[in-house]
């Protein structure tokens, strides 16, 4: 397995990804769309989800493809971004026929990025326009970092990030990720210097400072982010602030159960990358896709589903590597900490 020519998730041939942000907001939307509908299902592992039409995505519902996948920041007002990509679609006559109607079927996750000293005192809800935006800019070419859904990421210790990373297996099908990382863990051990998904990293791709040499880490629970949050309101803070929300994707033919099977064991790529993962105050979310009609015999699955474990926790390191520093920031950027370490 090596990474595609871009390293994204756009080396999955058809696939489109828009970003759009609001730098005083510090959030933005992602999207991802193709060039005719896809195969998708999801799997939710954290304990404070936030998401729209996800039902619909399980094996057994009536709705066999989407026309988008949208990721936001925002919390529950992020939902919003699903309605604009809607409106994008629609513009352009795509969506489920019925008679002369034609709905664009959007799924949609949020992460919890009201408290990271962003302006949040709209009169309108921004992000259905931002979502429409982000349709608009959809490419085979995107930024990483402090970008789309990842503007106004945060981790534990560090500010996060959209990511993303691929690999073309040696039978030539493509594999690859997206990942808006806000989690209430950690990416890095102390000193945030060494990644925990150093060990997966392919050619320098998120600094190649190696694994922490050190033993029994994990046990560090502290959290820079929780305390900047909790100068900022009066009350208990970490219910539904968090989340790691993704999207593996593939050219290989799968079903919605055998996408549900990808989502479930993608999984395992954020829990290799992020300490703890999966909590009850985390909304930890990952959509698979495919974009192919073919069919793909389950012995072949194995290794796609390896293969989309590797590939977000790799692009959850490309993710924070990425991010850049703004104004008020709760939180230092990873390259700004290890420079200072």
């Amino acid at each position: 397995m090596q990474p595609g020519p871009r390293n994204l998730i756009t080396d999955v041939p058809q696939l489109l990804v828009g970003n759009a942000q609001d730098r005083v907001l510090k959030s933005g939307t992602t999207v991802v769309t193709a060039d005719k509908p896809f195969t998708a299902a999801v799997h939710v592992m954290g304990g404070a989800p936030g998401t729209r039409e996800t039902d619909l995505l399980e094996p057994d519902k009536s709705v066999s493809q989407v026309d988008a996948l949208v990721l936001s920041g925002g919390s529950a007002f992020g939902l919003d971004a699903c309605s604009g990509a809607m409106d994008g679609l629609h513009k352009t006559g795509r969506g489920f026929r019925l008679g002369p109607a034609v709905i664009p079927i959007v799924p949609g996750a949020i992460l919890f990025d009201l408290l990271n000293g962003g302006e949040k005192d709209w009169d309108a809800n921004p992000y259905r326009a931002l979502g429409l935006q982000a349709f608009k800019n959809a490419s085979t070419s995107f930024d990483l970092g402090s970008y789309g859904a990842g503007t106004g990421a945060t981790t534990a210790t560090l500010k996060g990030g959209l990511g993303s990373a691929s690999l073309v297996l040696d039978n030539g099908v493509t594999v690859a990720a997206l990942v808006a990382a806000n989690p209430m863990g950690s990416v890095t051990t102390p000193g945030e210097r060494h990644f925990w998904a150093a060990p997966f990293e392919i050619a320098n791709e998120f600094g190649g400072l190696g694994p922490d040499p050190a033993s029994g880490l994990g046990r560090d629970l502290d959290s820079r982010k929780l305390q900047a949050m909790r100068k900022l309101i009066d009350g208990p803070v970490g219910d539904r602030a968090n989340t790691t929300i993704a999207i593996v994707a593939t050219d290989a033919g799968l079903s919605k159960a055998q996408c549900k099977r990808v989502a479930t064991a993608a999984h395992d790529g954020i829990a290799r990358a992020i300490v703890p993962a999966h909590t009850p105050v985390d909304g930890d979310l990952v959509f698979a896709l495919s974009t192919s009609d073919a069919t793909t015999e389950d012995a072949a699955l194995a290794d796609i589903c390896h293969a989309a474990a590797l590939c977000l926790s790799r692009a959850i390191g490309r993710g924070i590597f990425h991010a850049t520093p703004e104004d008020n920031d709760l939180l230092p950027t990873w390259r700004s900490s290890a420079q200072s370490a």
